[in-house]
C-alpha cells in the first residue's frame, strides 16, 4: 500500500512539474503550438513503444469513434489549460482544474446512465463556489481568458468518462497512444488555423532549441507520470491513491511561488480548499458506498 501511494504521489507531482515547464514558455511560443508539439512528440514516442511491444495489432482500436471522442476531449482540455497557465497563476488554474473529478461524478449520470445522488449535486455546487472565489481576481483582471481552466475541467471530465467507457478495450499503452494520436493532429490543425487569425500572440515562428527541448521534456515527464500513477493504482488500488491527486496542488503552489513569484491570497486559498474538500467528500462517500455494498 505504501509503495503504491509513493508511486502515485511521484506521478502527480511530476505532472505539476510538467505544467510549470509549460508555463515557462509563455511569451516564447503560442500555447496552441506548445500543445501541438508536446502531443506530437508523445504520439511518436508511444507509437514506437507500442510497435515494439504489441506489433501491428496494438494499433487497431476496438471502438474508433470512442477513441476519437477521447482524443478530442484531451485536445480541448490541454489547449484550454495550456492557454490558461500562460495568462494566470499556475496554482489558480490547477485549482479550478480540480473541478474535473466533481464534474466527472455529476456528468456520469446523464452520459453513462449511472445514478447520481443528490449529495453529488450539492458537492458540485460547493466546488463551483470555490471556483468563483478563485476566479474573482482573475476575471476582473483578465476577462474571459480566466474561464479557460473551467472549460478545460469540463473537457477533462468528459475525457475521464470516455476513458471509463473504453475500459478493457486495449492495453494501457495502446490507450495512451490512441488518445495522443488523435489529439496531436487536432492541435496541429488548430495551430495552422490560428495563423489565419489576426492575433499576434497566435502567430508561430521557428521555435528555439530551448522551446523544443522543454516540449520534449513535458512529453516525457507526462508519460512517465501516467505510468507512475498507473503503477500506484495497480499496487494500492484506485480508491487508495485517489486523494494523492491533491499533491499536485501543493507542488503547483510551491513551484508558482518559487519559479514565477505567484503568491495566492487568502480568498484564493479558501477557494482551493473548498474545491478539494468537495472532491475528498465525494471520494469518501464513494468508498463508504462500496464498503456498504460489500457488507450486504
Amino acid at each position: 500500500l505504501r509503495s503504491g501511494l509513493m508511486y502515485a504521489v511521484a506521478g502527480f507531482s511530476l505532472l505539476s512539474v510538467g505544467d510549470a515547464v509549460v508555463k515557462s514558455m509563455a511569451g516564447e511560443w503560442p500555447a496552441v503550438a506548445v500543445a501541438a508539439l508536446r502531443f506530437t512528440i508523445a504520439a511518436i514516442g508511444l507509437a514506437v513503444m507500442l510497435w515494439r511491444k504489441e506489433g501491428r495489432a496494438g494499433f487497431v482500436p476496438v471502438n474508433p469513434w470512442l477513441q476519437l471522442a477521447r482524443g478530442v476531449c484531451l485536445a480541448m482540455a490541454s489547449l484550454c489549460f495550456f492557454s490558461a497557465i500562460f495568462v494566470m497563476p499556475l496554482a489558480d488554474a490547477m485549482a479550478i482544474g480540480f473541478l474535473a473529478p466533481v464534474l466527472t461524478v455529476a456528468l456520469s449520470g446523464p452520459i453513462l446512465g449511472e445514478r447520481v445522488k443528490p449529495i453529488v449535486w450539492a458537492a458540485t455546487l460547493v466546488a463551483l463556489a470555490g471556483v468563483a472565489m478563485i476566479l474573482r481576481p482573475n476575471l476582473a483582471e483578465m476577462g474571459w481568458p480566466a474561464v479557460l481552466p473551467l472549460i478545460s475541467a469540463l473537457f477533462f471530465a468528459l475525457m475521464v468518462i470516455s476513458n471509463r467507457a473504453s475500459a478493457g478495450q486495449g492495453s494501457a499503452l495502446s490507450m495512451q497512444f490512441f488518445i495522443a494520436a488523435v489529439a496531436s493532429p487536432i492541435l496541429l490543425v488548430a495551430a495552422i488555423v490560428a495563423q489565419f487569425l489576426d492575433v499576434p500572440q497566435l502567430q508561430i515562428e521557428m521555435p528555439s532549441w530551448s522551446v523544443v527541448a522543454r516540449c520534449t521534456l513535458v512529453a516525457v515527464t507526462a508519460t512517465a507520470a501516467h505510468w507512475l500513477i498507473y503503477m500506484g493504482t495497480m499496487r494500492a488500488g484506485a480508491a487508495q491513491v485517489a486523494p494523492a491527486v491533491y499533491v499536485q496542488m501543493v507542488v503547483a503552489i510551491g513551484l508558482g511561488w518559487w519559479w514565477f513569484g505567484d503568491v495566492p491570497d487568502m480568498v484564493t486559498m479558501l477557494g482551493v480548499g473548498t474545491i478539494i474538500l468537495a472532491g475528498l467528500y465525494l471520494w469518501w462517500d464513494s468508498r463508504r458506498g462500496n464498503h456498504a455494498e460489500k457488507n450486504v
